[in-house]
């Protein structure tokens, strides 16, 4: 996953629930998954701060596997996902958009 990825994933989920902008009314926190430990994320600004939408600067160093010159995040574990959380559960985006179709309804 890179910051490029991000971006055409929010290109992809656009409308549908499945981005930050979208669900954020409905308690939704934008969050990352490693897939192969099972371990979730917040997203976080590189301070350490909540961010509102994904943004792979405050991901741990262990997930890193590139940076920037300048030290930003050039991308991260394959086994990443972007999603969300609500109520202590992460949602893939997938999963996301699914749930505010239903809320919705």
């Amino acid at each position: 996953m890179s910051p490029l990825s991000l971006q055409r994933e929010n290109h992809e989920f656009r409308n549908t629930g499945g981005r930050s902008e979208e669900n954020r009314p409905l308690g939704f926190r934008p969050a990352f998954k490693d897939l192969a430990s099972g371990e979730v994320y917040d997203s976080r600004f590189a301070d350490g701060r909540p961010a509102p939408f994904h943004l792979l600067e405050g991901l741990p160093e262990e997930v890193v596997v590139q940076r920037e010159p300048g030290g930003r995040v050039g991308r991260v574990k394959e086994s990443i996902v972007s999603g969300f959380v609500l109520d202590g559960r992460f949602y893939t985006r997938e999963e996301a958009a699914q749930e505010v179709a239903a809320l919705a309804a």
